[in-house]
């Protein structure tokens, strides 16, 4: 039973790592093909996937098509509850599901102020009033999480759950802008950023090349996390 799973940029598109991550942190079977997000030939090789016009798009065994990696999630849910997808307990499985679908629908300041991209760190980033409001609610839905249910492990729900695929680019967005946040909160950041399937994604983003780049910023630029300078 494979799936077809078809994203953009590794480089910046936090929305196909989403995607990638649900397939991939799971252990489905699962095929990728990439389509130019950058490129601008994106509706072209979804143009058989209707009405599919975004990345992730995934395609189930059966035919079936969905384009939201929402939908993507909820259908996975849905078709493996023996992976546990959200966590089995019913607090805990409730609360996973809030924050995700919070995540899914919010946080539009940090999301337009802060391109997701995975090559490098801004310096000397301010982040503005409502980019630091989101970091705050984000930071209030964690620790709540971690503090409820994740005692058994380092992801939000102890176990890794979809509630981290959805925000894994949020951690990635922290780190690329060096934004601050608590002790608690960059612990939880630092394991996404020692996740070996993140660390397989941005290996594979490195073939990815940009000129002009495509999010230009007057802001000197450091190491990511690990590299050498």
């Amino acid at each position: 039973m494979t799936y077809k799973l078809y994203i953009g940029d590794r480089t910046f598109s936090s929305w196909s790592l989403r995607g990638w991550l649900m397939l991939e942190k799971f252990g489905l079977d699962y095929e990728t093909h990439m389509v130019g997000l950058y490129s601008g030939t994106y509706r072209q090789e979804l143009a058989h996937l209707a009405p599919a016009r975004t990345v992730p798009a995934m395609q189930t065994p059966e035919g079936y098509v969905l384009s939201d990696s929402l939908a993507m999630a909820e259908t996975l849910v849905e078709r493996h509850p023996d992976l546990n997808l959200y966590p089995r307990d019913g607090a805990a499985r409730a609360l996973a599901r809030t924050i995700t679908h919070e995540m899914h629908a919010s946080f539009m300041p940090l999301r337009e102020a802060c391109p997701n991209m995975i090559t490098h760190v801004w310096e000397g980033f301010e982040p503005s009033d409502a980019v630091r409001a989101d970091l705050a609610r984000i930071q209030e839905l964690w620790a709540l999480a971690r503090a409820r249910h994740g005692q058994n492990g380092p992801w939000l729900f102890g176990e890794y759950s979809l509630a981290d695929v959805f925000y894994a680019p949020v951690a990635l967005r922290i780190t690329a802008f060096d934004l601050p946040v608590s002790d608690e909160a960059q612990r939880y950041v630092d394991a996404h950023l020692a996740d070996p399937a993140f660390l397989t994604w941005r290996k594979e983003s490195k073939s990815e090349t940009y000129d002009p780049w495509p999010y230009p910023m007057d802001l000197g630029r450091k190491p990511w996390p690990g590299d050498v300078s």
